[in-house]
C-alpha cells in the first residue's frame, strides 16, 4: 500500500481589530499634553503609518484572539471542536499563565485540542504556521488554528516619540488542515540571540514587583538594517528549498513594520510594490498579529485569490525572523 505524503493548506483566515481608531493627529494631540512634539507629517513620512486602533481595557489579548479565530473558523467553515491544535503568537498574553492560546480554546468552546502560544514577537505568527505545518506534516494535526493578536499598546512608552507612534493592537488568525495537495511549500525559521537588545521590553515581575523596565525598547536603526537584510536572504532561502523562484511570487506579505523597510526588500528582491501588501497604514505595527492581519485584509478585499502563491515573512525581537511559501486556499 501506498502512503501519499501529507500537507497542510491555509483554508481559512480571519481578524479583527479594535473599535478605537487613533490617527497620527490624534496621537500627536495626546502627545502634546505630554510636552511631546510630533505630527502626522512626521510620523507618515518616517514610517508610513496614518492611524493604529487601540484596545480598550476590557479588550485583552484573548478577546481579540478569539473573534479573529472565529471569523477564522467560519471563513473555513469548520467548527470549534473539529480543530485539534491551537496555537497562538502573542508577546502581550493576558496572563504569565495559563496560556492565551487555553483561554481562546475554552471561549470557542474547544474542549481536547492541544493548545499553547509562542514568543517570537514579531516573527512569532511565521514561527506559529511553521509549528502547526510540522505537527500537520508528521500526522500529529489534522486542523489547526494558528493566531497572532497582541495589545502592545499597554507596554509603550508614551512618553518615547520613537516607539509610541509605530505600534497598535490586532488579531489575525487562520484555519490550516491537512491536505493531499501542497500548500504551504517551504518555511524556514532564524534567530539571533547576540541581538537581543535592539528590540526588547527588558522588565520582569519579581516578588510582586516590576523589576528592570517594563516598556518596549528598540534600536530603530539596527533593527531597520537587520530586518531588510535578513528578509531578502530567507525569502530566496525558502523560495529555493520550493524549487522556486521570485518570478513564481504572486504576494509579499512581509511583517508591517516601516514602509521603507517594505520598499527596500521589495526592490531588493526585484518585485514591484504592487504585489507587497500594505496595511501598516491602517494598522500600524501589530507585531505576530500584522502578517495574518494583511493577509485577511488582502483576501476579503479582493487582492489575494485562491490559488495564488505568496511569500509570508516576520521579523522582530529575539532577534528573530522567518519566511513561509505557501499556495492560498
Amino acid at each position: 500500500m501506498t502512503t501519499h505524503p501529507v500537507y497542510s493548506r491555509i483554508v481559512g483566515t480571519g481578524s479583527f481589530l479594535p473599535s478605537t481608531v487613533v490617527t497620527n493627529d490624534d496621537l500627536a494631540r495626546q502627545l502634546a499634553e505630554r510636552g511631546i512634539e510630533t505630527s502626522d507629517e512626521w510620523i507618515a513620512s518616517r514610517t508610513g503609518i496614518r492611524q493604529r486602533h487601540i484596545a480598550d481595557d476590557s479588550q485583552t489579548t484573548s478577546v481579540l484572539a478569539t473573534q479573529a479565530a472565529r471569523r477564522a473558523l467560519e471563513d473555513a467553515g469548520v467548527q470549534a471542536q473539529d480543530v485539534d491544535l491551537i496555537i497562538l503568537a502573542t508577546s502581550t498574553p493576558d496572563y504569565i499563565f495559563p496560556s492565551t492560546a487555553c483561554l481562546v480554546q475554552a471561549s470557542l468552546g474547544n474542549r481536547g485540542a492541544a493548545a499553547f502560544d509562542v514568543q517570537a514577537v514579531c516573527s512569532g505568527f511565521v514561527y506559529a504556521l511553521t509549528t502547526a505545518d510540522s505537527f500537520i506534516k508528521a500526522g500529529r494535526s489534522r486542523c489547526a488554528l494558528v493566531i497572532g493578536a497582541e495589545v502592545f499598546s499597554r507596554i509603550l512608552d508614551w512618553n518615547d516619540r520613537g516607539t509610541c507612534v509605530l505600534f497598535g493592537d490586532g488579531a489575525g488568525a487562520v484555519v490550516l488542515q491537512a491536505s493531499d495537495e501542497p500548500g504551504i511549500e517551504a518555511a524556514q525559521l532564524h534567530a539571533d540571540g547576540s541581538l537581543s537588545s535592539i528590540l526588547c521590553v527588558p522588565g520582569q515581575v519579581h516578588s510582586g514587583h516590576v523589576t528592570g523596565d517594563p516598556f518596549l525598547r528598540m534600536d530603530g536603526q539596527a533593527v531597520f538594517k537587520q530586518a531588510v537584510s535578513v528578509l531578502e536572504k530567507s525569502a530566496r532561502d525558502a523560495l529555493e528549498q520550493a524549487g522556486l523562484s521570485i518570478a513564481d511570487v504572486d504576494w509579499l506579505i512581509p511583517h508591517q513594520a516601516n514602509l521603507r523597510i517594505l520598499t527596500f526588500l521589495a526592490k531588493k528582491l526585484g518585485l514591484s510594490m504592487d504585489q507587497v501588501i500594505v496595511t501598516l497604514d491602517q494598522h500600524a505595527n501589530t507585531s505576530a498579529a500584522s502578517v495574518p492581519l494583511a493577509l485577511d485584509h488582502a483576501r476579503r478585499s479582493g487582492q489575494i485569490q485562491n490559488g495564488q502563491r505568496i511569500v509570508l515573512q516576520g521579523v522582530g525581537g529575539g532577534f528573530t525572523w522567518g519566511t513561509v511559501v505557501a499556495r492560498i486556499g
